[in-house]
């Protein structure tokens, strides 16, 4: 099923054929450099872990790379390293992915050890239990950041039972008790061709790239039965206000909003209200809250790019005094959005850098294999490249102000700071 897209902005010939087997294949040829990157999409990741098992996904990325059936892990790095390559695994809510980058020369190879890697890791033992020791130092290091702890307990206010909860470390209690037999049952389950995204960027003509992918995968055929999907709960917009005393030098003050998935007609409004607010020197939180008012020592907002409900999130730095008029400078710039429409040079301004900033996140080979593959995976289409930009273009001073109504009403508050300063 092949399917070709044009990328306006670069002239690029975006092509998408899915193998005999199921595997999907993006291919960017892009010669202005002797470089093919290569990204490896498993559709599954932490969004896919049961809560006792929270972690697992990320557990299996770090042993992922550290032996196969045939190579160990020193064998498997002299390998990547002989040839000057790189080659990692890693994952998140919505997705598992491995990726590669090397010299055209040296593709093939480094194309055939990430299948090898990918079909048949062996896990060991050792490595396993290495990488859980590791994975619970760093949850227990998140607990001492006030940022972090601002943010874990919000996104837990927010999701409740659902994946999207839990950072995607885990929790310590699920670590310790993972298996070497949880990471082989999560990797048959979910690593089959069929749920699989190659996309590769480099000098390699689209017939080359299949050709290779599928001398490396010919013989990888997919299990009868369907690829298990998740059965996620409801999340009931529940708003509260959650606290950590803490002996920090500065409070942290975070607000968050349910916001909608990726697929949401309001997708590219919300992106641009992001923008807006917390994007830079320039944005409005910066302006009005720390250049006029010098309130934060740090301030901004964020809406990551989610296949389920996502969060707007609003957060600030600031000295423990100012706590409750940080609290309240924060929601009153977001409220405002609901009261006032953005003006015309406001709105073509926040255009502009959002449109600018996703162009030049499209320049690399790396990120070209990313972007492509990443709405392969959400199940947006490589023409969804072309859609966001229209999308937000579209954009009028009335829609971003009635999307802002419909999504910021009453906020999530989530305080980490002295506790005089917080209990309020």
């Amino acid at each position: 099923m092949p399917q070709n897209v044009t990328a306006p902005e670069q002239q690029q010939i975006i092509h998408r054929t899915v193998l005999d087997n199921g595997i999907v294949v993006i291919a960017i040829e892009n010669s202005a450099a002797d470089i093919i990157a290569t990204r490896l999409f498993i559709r599954a990741g932490s969004q896919w872990e049961s809560r006792e098992k929270a972690g697992l996904s990320h557990l299996l990325s770090a042993v992922l790379t550290k032996g196969t059936q045939k190579l160990s892990s020193i064998e498997i790095a002299e390998r990547v390293e002989s040839v000057g390559a790189q080659l990692s695994a890693d994952t998140a809510t919505d997705y598992f992915l491995l990726s590669l980058k090397t010299v055209s020369t040296d593709w093939p190879e480094m194309l055939e050890l990430a299948g090898q890697m990918l079909r048949y890791p062996s896990f060991p033992e050792t490595e396993v239990e290495l990488e859980r020791h590791l994975t619970i130092q760093d949850i227990r290091s998140q607990k001492e950041q006030p940022f972090n702890i601002a943010f874990e307990q919000l996104r837990q206010a927010m999701y409740q039972d659902h994946p999207y909860g839990l950072s995607i470390l885990g929790t310590e209690a699920a670590i310790a008790k993972l298996l070497r037999s949880d990471l082989e049952d999560y990797h048959q389950t979910y690593f089959r061709p069929d749920n699989l995204v190659i996309s590769v960027a480099g000098r390699v003509t689209p017939a080359e790239a299949i050709e290779q992918i599928t001398s490396v995968f010919w013989d990888w055929q997919a299990p009868q039965t369907p690829v298990n999907q998740p059965v996620l709960p409801l999340i009931k917009s529940q708003p509260s206000r959650v606290i950590t005393p803490q002996e920090t030098q500065q409070s942290i003050v975070m607000l968050g909003y349910l916001a909608s998935a990726v697929k949401d007609p309001n997708y590219a409004a919300l992106k641009l209200l992001n923008t807006y607010l917390g994007n830079g020197l320039s944005s409005r939180l910066f302006v009005e809250l720390r250049e006029k008012r010098g309130l934060a020592y740090d301030v901004s907002a964020f809406y990551p790019t989610r296949q389920s409900a996502s969060t707007f999130v609003v957060y600030m730095g600031t000295a423990p005094e100012n706590t409750t008029i940080a609290l309240e400078g924060l929601r009153a710039e977001v409220e405002r959005l609901c009261t006032s429409s953005l003006s015309i040079d406001e709105l073509q301004t926040s255009t502009n850098k959002l449109l600018g900033q996703y162009a030049l996140g499209k320049q690399t080979n790396a990120q070209l294999a990313q972007i492509y593959g990443w709405y392969e995976t959400l199940g947006l289409g490589i023409e969804f490249d072309t859609q966001f930009q229209e999308d937000v273009t579209n954009v009028t001073p009335e829609i971003a102000q009635a999307v802002a109504n419909q999504y910021f009403s009453e906020p999530y508050i989530s305080l980490v700071g002295p506790n005089e300063a917080i209990n309020f």
